[in-house]
C-alpha cells in the first residue's frame, strides 16, 4: 500500500477525492498524515474525523519549517506528498527528497506561477475570453507550477460562463483528475 501525506492550507478538496478513492478501494493508498500551515484549516477537522494523524507546521510553531516537514514525512515513511491547496512554496531540497504532486486549476503552462491559484486563475480565463480551461496534475519542483505534467483534462467554456460557474466545474473535474493521475503514478 502506498503511503500518502497531504499538505493543505484550507479545505483540502483534493484530500476529499483521495480519501474517497482510498475508502472505495479505487486506489491502493493510505493517507497517513495531514500537515497544514493554518491552525484553522478545515482539513484538520476532516483528518480528525477520519482518524488520520494531523499536525500544524508554520513559522509560529517551528524555527525550521522545511526541515520539520521533511523530518515528519520521513518519520511517516510517505511514498507521495499531495498538495491540496497548500499556499506555501515547497523548498527545492524537499522536492528532491520526496515525490510531490500538485493540482493546478488551469491547463499549464497557462495561468501558472506565483499568485496564480484558485479564483485568480478563473478570473484570468474569463477576462481573456478563453474557449477552454482545465486541470493539470503535475510533479512539484523548485519553481511554481513548472514540474512535469502527469495528466491534464480540459473542458469547454460556455458563452455565458462566469468565474463562479467555472470554479465549480473545475473543482469537479479536479477531483476526477487527481484520482486518475494517481492511478498513472501507482502503476
Amino acid at each position: 500500500m502506498t503511503k500518502i501525506a497531504i499538505l493543505a492550507s484550507h479545505n483540502g478538496s483534493g484530500f476529499d477525492a483521495l480519501l474517497k478513492a482510498q475508502i472505495l478501494g479505487d486506489l491502493d493508498i493510505e493517507i497517513v498524515l495531514v500537515i497544514s500551515n493554518n491552525t484553522n484549516a478545515k482539513i484538520l477537522q476532516k483528518a480528525e474525523l477520519n482518524n488520520i494523524d494531523k499536525i500544524v507546521i508554520n513559522s509560529k510553531t517551528s524555527l525550521h519549517v522545511d526541515q520539520d516537514i521533511q523530518n515528519i514525512l520521513k518519520k511517516y515513511e510517505v511514498d507521495y506528498v499531495f498538495l491540496s491547496g497548500y499556499m506555501k512554496k515547497i523548498s527545492a531540497q524537499t522536492t528532491k527528497i520526496f515525490k510531490i504532486i500538485n493540482s493546478h486549476p488551469s491547463l499549464l503552462p497557462l495561468y501558472g506561477g506565483n499568485g496564480m491559484y484558485g479564483i485568480f486563475v478563473h478570473e484570468a480565463v474569463i477576462k481573456n475570453k478563453d474557449a477552454k480551461s482545465g486541470v493539470s496534475i503535475h510533479f512539484v519542483d523548485a519553481e511554481f507550477d513548472s514540474g512535469e505534467i502527469i495528466l491534464q483534462k480540459e473542458l469547454n467554456l460556455e458563452k455565458d460562463e462566469t468565474v463562479q460557474s467555472l470554479e465549480l466545474k473545475i473543482k469537479q473535474l479536479e477531483k476526477e483528475t487527481i484520482v486518475e493521475a494517481f492511478k498513472l503514478c501507482l502503476k
